[in-house]
């Protein structure tokens, strides 16, 4: 789940994967793979991604917590982190329906 936070919180901020692969000093193809799920992130490109977004590094890590044997705090948090995705999911579609009406939805 934390590809999908990274890739949502990028898609969220209009940065194309290009423009964060050079901001965070790693190729195109390594973030690709990043937010495909294919490879995990280092500790040190979280930090990264957290300093480019202003994002604390500890809300980035909460869509990374594993789930195995969830205890019943762990199932609130879960559901409060689908629900975060949810809106980021809903703005990018916002965002790309308006650009393809010409429009530049307004953001947060």
């Amino acid at each position: 789940m934390l590809n999908k936070a990274l890739k949502l919180i990028r898609t969220f901020y209009d940065v194309s994967q290009s423009d964060l692969s050079a901001r965070l000093g790693i190729s195109n193809s390594y973030l690709s793979e990043i937010e495909s799920g294919k490879k995990q992130p280092t500790m040190d490109i979280l930090s990264r991604y957290s300093e480019q977004f202003d994002i604390p590094l500890s809300s980035i890590l909460f869509f990374s917590e594993n789930l195995e044997g969830p205890k019943p705090s762990d199932k609130f948090r879960m559901h409060v982190a689908k629900k975060i995705v949810s809106i980021f999911e809903w703005n990018q579609a916002r965002n790309e329906t308006a650009k393809n009406f010409g429009k530049k939805a307004k953001t947060f």
